[in-house]
């Protein structure tokens, strides 16, 4: 039984003339006659006296038409909200970024600087658990309109996104800072560059990670190399900073990240500004996304961009 079959009997059931009927629903009248038929069939029963002029419902069909018309009407409601969702899907840009970015830029500023203008952005949550490949991947395929996250040169795996495919714009600014808990009398467990002897426990972060290689190079290129025996390795800076946190070791994180726990004392800086590493915070995007809201909400950030010094949430270099 298919729905058109219902609105044929109710049209049938209003004009009670086959060839009326047929009319209103642009169909021939065997086309409508055999649907008819077809009803009646599948309920068992005759739906239409036939032999009255003009035509009368059965009492079998009088029951059957106030239950064709409230499924009807049931399905006609039920593909207009499904098309709202269908629509509103279609006007919304999907967003993707890091655990760190999501929790200290998304909410605080991109969300509420789209809603106020009325360009509905929606996060992709699995975004946050994504390593550097994944956005990549998820950028030449579609799965994404905008894409965040920190960018430096030692990044090889989004060297891709330096193709004339893409787009970029600098957003703002992080440092890395090497991080420690504190002892009983308030001091870093834990300081740069440490000794032969002793060397430092390090809270690194595994190859998927995209501050891996940004943290080797500039091990690398340290006058007094560090000494450090890894203790853990991790993909997020959030599982980084919660095991610093917890005296296991040191490691680098986004000051962004610990700002609060600096200021709080929670934490401490375990090395000089020597030991700091900056990061710009990039938006990708790919040139060929012709999605109808991309455009305007990439030029209002592009203003924003130009202003980023006046604006706090986006700097935190220091």
């Amino acid at each position: 039984m298919e729905i058109r079959w219902l609105d044929d009997f109710i049209a049938l059931a209003k004009t009670r003339h086959f060839s009326r009927a047929a009319d209103d629903r642009n169909v021939t009248q065997p086309t409508l006659s055999r649907r008819i038929k077809l009803l009646e069939d599948e309920m068992g029963v005759t739906l239409i006296d036939r032999n009255s002029l003009p035509l009368a419902l059965t009492p079998a069909g009088e029951v059957f038409l106030a239950g064709a018309e409230q499924i009807s009407r049931i399905a006609r409601e039920t593909k207009a909200r499904c098309g709202e969702i269908r629509e509103s899907e279609a006007n919304t840009l999907s967003f993707a970024t890091t655990q760190t970015l999501y929790l200290s830029l998304y909410r605080s500023w991109l969300q509420p600087l789209s809603e106020a203008q009325g360009i509905a952005v929606e996060l992709n949550l699995n975004s946050t658990a994504w390593v550097g490949a994944d956005f990549v991947s998820a950028l030449h395929q579609g799965q994404c309109d905008l894409a965040l996250f920190f960018w430096h040169p030692a990044m090889e795996a989004i060297r891709e996104l330096d193709e004339d495919r893409f787009e970029h714009l600098v957003i703002g600014h992080e440092t890395l800072v090497p991080v420690s808990a504190l002892d009983d009398s308030g001091q870093p467990l834990y300081r740069l560059p440490g000794e032969h002897k002793t060397p430092l426990p390090y809270i690194g972060y595994n190859d998927a990670s995209f501050l891996r290689p940004v943290i080797a190079q500039n091990l690398q290129q340290q006058l007094v190399p560090p000494n450090l025996i890894t203790m853990n390795e991790n993909v997020h800076s959030v599982s980084v900073k919660a095991m610093i946190k917890e005296g296991f070791g040191f490691g680098w994180v986004p000051r962004r990240l610990v700002e609060d726990s600096l200021s709080y004392n929670s934490l401490a800086l375990a090395g000089g500004s020597e030991w700091n590493i900056p990061l710009q915070i990039r938006l990708f995007r790919a040139r060929d996304n012709t999605h109808p809201n991309l455009q305007a909400l990439w030029q209002l950030l592009q203003a924003e961009a130009l202003n980023s010094g006046a604006n706090p949430q986006l700097q935190s270099e220091k």
